[in-house]
């Protein structure tokens, strides 16, 4: 007898489809290019899952409305609309009890509010730089942090709204730069206290007890960058104007420790990034958490750091859908040549 191939759904929000509705560049710039969604598609083939695009959550919706199931959903869309947005297909696949790859709804949720999961980090005695919520003129008066401080969106991601203004060194700058920012995305902005260190994302896979490491890569920013800040323009450009180098020195096994202690504190799953920077004497700190991480064979920093230590792209996907399944006890169905591919 034939068994019958696992059949996966695929979820993410596609630039082009945004584009199409009227959205600029930078609105949908957390989105998916085509070649993404084509890599994930065919690697998820190649190691023996039948596939289907969906799509964002409105065509996710309609499908569910016409009876269509899947024995999974590999689920990378980012969402519109909300600070729930990253939350809400977990939510709706949840509702209709269909396993999912990555974070559940809770997770998604908290750590898209950038302030309220530094709020959870620093409660589990992770180190994290000290910060307020600035949410109008008397949040800025009243701020006590110590110059230089940091300002960015609550509640974006790609390094929106981030830029060399974000580094601020006064009170007259505090004040510009987070009515600019308030007044462009209509959200609370993040302020904490400038890390002048050495800058990592750490890559993570597996969830719990079962998480771990899997490289650590320095940001290094070129001449040609914007200086001291992991910006929107220096990671949209980020082939001509950052290096990622791969680092295992004490500084960066220290950071692997610090992002690890962190993912399982907020309780992410599957994969996915934690960004880390040092402070003056050279301490890393944790900055904020991506646990629906790109996915771009090579653009992406998962992946990069992945291709830097060896871990091939099939690879991770691989681990990815061994991970999810395993949680749903669902790995006996799994194509027998998965379990080859996942990272030892």
């Amino acid at each position: 007898m034939i068994s019958k191939a696992m059949r996966v759904g695929i979820t993410y929000d596609l630039r082009d489809d945004y584009r199409a509705m009227g959205y600029d560049d930078e609105t949908i710039a957390e989105f998916d290019s085509i070649e993404t969604i084509n890599a994930i598609d065919t690697t998820l083939q190649q190691l023996g899952f039948t596939t289907e695009r969906i799509g964002h959550i409105k065509h996710l919706v309609s499908r569910l409305a016409s009876g269509q199931r899947w024995d999974i959903v590999f689920n990378i869309a980012e969402g519109m609309h909300g600070i729930g947005r990253e939350a809400q297909i977990p939510a709706l696949l949840d509702a209709y009890a269909i396993p999912y790859t990555f974070s559940d709804p809770l997770v998604l949720a908290l750590t898209l509010n950038k302030a309220m999961t530094k709020q959870i980090v620093r409660d589990s005695n992770i180190p994290t730089p000290p910060f307020v919520l600035v949410t109008g003129i008397e949040d800025i008066k009243r701020c006590s942090l110590t110059y230089p401080l940091f300002a960015k969106p609550y509640a974006e991601g790609t390094g929106k709204g981030i830029t060399a203004a974000s580094v601020i060194r006064d009170a007259g700058e505090l004040e510009s730069t987070c009515i600019l920012l308030l007044e462009k995305y209509k959200q609370p902005v993040l302020v904490e206290e400038y890390l002048p260190g050495r800058e990592f994302t750490v890559g993570i896979v597996g969830s719990g007890n079962t998480a771990k490491a899997i490289g650590t890569i320095e940001i290094i920013l070129l001449d040609n960058a914007e200086k001291d800040v992991y910006s929107f323009i220096n990671k949209e450009r980020c082939e001509e104007r950052v290096e990622y180098r791969l680092v295992d020195d004490t500084a960066a096994q220290k950071s692997a420790h610090v992002a690890l202690e962190a993912w399982k504190a907020l309780g992410c799953r599957d994969a996915g990034r934690v960004d880390i920077k040092c402070d003056s004497s050279g301490n890393p700190h944790f900055l904020e958490v991506n646990p629906l991480a790109g996915l771009h064979p090579t653009h992406s920093d998962l992946p990069i750091i992945c291709s830097k230590v060896n871990i091939s792209y099939q690879q991770l996907i691989a681990t990815i859908m061994h991970n999810a399944l395993t949680r749903y006890y669902l790995i006996g169905n799994a194509p027998k040549k998965l379990s080859s591919f996942i990272i030892k």
